[in-house]
């Protein structure tokens, strides 16, 4: 069947729309070995099949939008484990091509969402959740361009621009994106009321919503506690669709490389009161498997109002 019937703002401005959980876990779930600096980028350039069976469990668990293995591809980070710069557009390309495949072969409606990490994530060492890298936004911008304009050459429906950890990043993200004029969406992580970085969420909200190319703005990648006032913020600057795939409550830990498990991981999301709050996006980020995704997606499909 086709991917999708039109574009995902169109539909996010009808209904409430259920991304897919985290990859890596799934990956890991699969066999795959996540092991060094390149951590999904490295599934998908050794193991691709994986990742496009991973992106299938999600789509049959009932997700609509595919995040694509491109969120640690960056060209620096896989020239130094001997990788040309057309291998890595190759990989760029081949991100976007693995979820069409499996959006493609779902019975039901799927758009692809092309992943753009911060440039912390291909440090590989937790930068995402501290920010402040110490470079300009002219910087940052010169490091996006390449791997967006590679991704959008591959045609993704929109870009997953995730995990931004401070409004600098997503600055230099806007511009990027206000040359491109293709649809995306910001995701920042935060905690404790703030982003990661320690800036006013409102504020960075407020910057994304200004760009027109952005079709949604909210949270991922953080704790489920944090999510219903980071769009709390979010929709005091903005009347755009909304979107959280937080993680599990897991805090990670980068000089060790393995994750900090919160006392209930399995405990319910209060998705009702996400959804009050403007969310129209709804999935899970890192832990969150195609099991949680079945419940959100049976949640949504059925109109419910209580918790996933």
């Amino acid at each position: 069947m086709p991917r999708a019937s039109g574009p995902l703002a169109e539909a996010l401005s009808r209904r409430a729309v259920v991304l897919d959980g985290g990859l890596s876990n799934q990956l890991a779930d699969q066999g795959c070995d996540l092991s060094g600096g390149l951590w999904t980028g490295r599934v998908l350039a050794e193991a691709p099949a994986q990742v496009e069976a991973a992106h299938t469990a999600y789509a049959r668990a009932g997700a609509e939008v595919l995040i694509t293995a491109s969120y640690q591809v960056g060209y620096g980070a896989f020239a130094a484990r001997g990788h040309d710069r057309a291998e890595t557009t190759a990989l760029l390309h081949h991100s976007v091509a693995l979820a069409a495949r499996a959006a493609e072969a779902a019975d039901h409606e799927v758009w692809v969402a092309a992943s753009v990490g911060p440039y912390g994530a291909v440090l590989a060492d937790g930068s995402e959740y501290r920010g402040r890298y110490g470079l300009t936004v002219r910087e940052l911008a010169a490091f996006h361009r390449p791997r967006i304009e590679a991704l959008l050459a591959a045609g993704p429906d929109v870009l997953a621009v995730e995990t931004v950890p401070d409004a600098a990043e997503a600055e230099a993200l806007v511009t990027v994106l206000a040359e491109t004029g293709a649809p995306a969406w910001i995701s920042y992580t935060v905690a404790a009321g703030r982003t990661r970085a320690g800036g006013p969420m409102a504020e960075a909200f407020a910057l994304a919503a200004a760009s027109p190319q952005v079709i949604a703005t909210g949270v991922n990648c953080c704790d489920p506690q944090d999510v219903l006032p980071a769009l709390e913020a979010a929709a005091s600057v903005t009347d755009l669709p909304l979107l959280a795939y937080p993680n599990d409550g897991s805090v990670w830990d980068a000089a060790t490389g393995t994750w900090a498990r919160p006392a209930d991981p399995q405990a319910p999301w209060p998705t009702a009161a996400w959804r009050r709050a403007g969310a129209r996006l709804l999935g899970g980020c890192c832990r969150i498997g195609p099991a949680r995704i079945a419940r959100l997606a049976a949640e949504v499909a059925g109109g419910a109002t209580g918790t996933a």
